[in-house]
């Protein structure tokens, strides 16, 4: 695979450029990273010739189980559609997202429950029902996307039928909605279900030009800032009474700095798309920094998965001392687009710091991708933190907006 040493120092190169305004060759060095060291992992591997992508799959490539999990699956559809729709017009990256998706729509949708199985087998068989709304929403999210792509009617109609069939469900109270892989406390809302449908409805609403759909997403953008943002302590806790306000118990006191970190720049994407208060940009650049400094681990460095608000104490949430892939990728998304449009260089700083502990740390040089899973000491583990997969998204996403940013005319 790719030679570590050689990859840094050309990172660095590239780095070196964009601090001095040159975003071209980090933007190729990127490329290299994401078509010579991380897609070649999937399409080598991981393509099931009975449909579906395998994500039950080792660091090595080794097959686990051909149990396709739909919160991947759709996931991985938006990943190589938007690679075919902004990167590399090539129609093997689209025929992979329609083939992925052709398996999702022939074997994932429960009529009665209007919305999407969790888990199949290998050959589409439904092993576990509706038990997350977050799999719906990657629907409606790597549909959307495909949808650009394709402009056929199927890849919209799914895409509005399963964003409908939400819609309807969001009226009942959250601790009552299908959540599966986060417990919802009784009486308590979680961060997740605004975060991530507010930037689903923008996007979908967006690529369809409906109004429904962006309303959906400012209203949820309100409810987030308004019910998840703490002022007195100046963070945002992951769970709050179903009225806003601050949840009783330890899962009041569970503050997840990634999710928050991802969920700025999807509320910037969201103000952008749907708009809403102009203020909220300016408030999500300070929020990015906040829950860096909260979350980063001064001893070993990297992000720390949950932390206690209150500043000390056990932390209500699975596997808090970890350090796992997903939130550096989004702090990479993040920081370079506080950069790029605010001009202040302490996001550089982060941009390059958190660079040059992933290529040290998460790279897996040997096999390709990157490691997902590690402990507070970068030692990596193999226990089940959310589903047992090997997730084509945050990594892939990360690197394409990345590119993105960096070869857009403005940057």
């Amino acid at each position: 695979m790719s030679d570590p040493a050689e990859a840094r120092r050309s990172s660095a190169t590239a780095l070196t450029a964009l601090r001095a305004g040159d975003g071209a060759p980090l933007a190729a060095w990127l490329r290299g990273h994401l078509f010579g060291h991380v897609l070649p992992f999937w399409t080598r591997h991981a393509f099931d010739p009975a449909g579906g992508l395998c994500t039950c799959i080792s660091d090595a490539g080794e097959i686990l189980s051909r149990d396709k999990w739909l919160w991947s699956q759709w996931r991985a559809v938006w990943v190589f559609a938007r690679i075919y729709n902004t990167l590399e017009r090539d129609p093997v990256w689209l025929e992979r997202a329609r083939g992925i998706a052709d398996f999702c729509l022939a074997h994932g949708w429960l009529e009665p429950e209007q919305g999407w199985a969790l888990l199949l087998d290998g050959d589409g068989r439904v092993r576990r029902g509706h038990e997350s709304i977050y799999t719906d929403a990657f629907a409606v999210y790597g549909l959307g996307e495909l949808y650009r792509a394709t402009g056929e009617a199927r890849h919209r109609d799914w895409a509005q039928r399963t964003a409908d069939a939400t819609l309807a469900r969001l009226a009942q109270p959250y601790d009552r909605l299908p959540h599966f892989p986060y417990p919802i406390p009784a009486g308590a809302k979680p961060q997740g279900i605004p975060m991530v449908w507010s930037q689903v409805f923008a996007e979908l609403g967006s690529v369809l030009g409906e109004d429904r759909y962006l309303q959906a997403a400012r209203r949820l953008a309100d409810e987030f800032f308004s019910h998840h943002y703490d002022p007195a302590a100046d963070l945002v806790r992951e769970f709050v009474r179903q009225a806003g306000g601050r949840f009783d118990g330890p899962e009041g006191r569970v503050v997840v700095p990634g999710h928050v970190i991802e969920n700025m720049w999807f509320q910037l994407d969201v103000l952008a798309l749907a708009g809403g208060a102009a203020a909220r940009a300016d408030e999500a650049y300070r929020l990015t920094l906040r829950h860096l400094e909260l979350g980063w681990d001064r001893e070993y460095g990297g992000l720390l998965l949950a932390v206690n608000a209150e500043g000390g104490g056990p932390v209500a949430w699975n596997f808090a001392d970890a350090k796992l892939w997903w939130p550096h990728t989004e702090i990479l998304i993040s920081v370079l687009r506080g950069w790029q449009d605010t001009g202040e260089v302490v996001f550089l700083d982060w941009y390059e710091k958190v660079w040059r502990l992933c290529l040290a740390h998460y790279v897996d040089w040997e096999h390709g991708e990157w490691r997902q899973k590690l402990r507070r000491d970068f030692t990596p583990f193999t226990g089940v933190v959310a589903l047992p997969v090997k997730d084509p998204f945050h990594l892939p996403r990360s690197l394409i907006l990345q590119i993105e940013r960096l070869e857009a005319p403005c940057a």
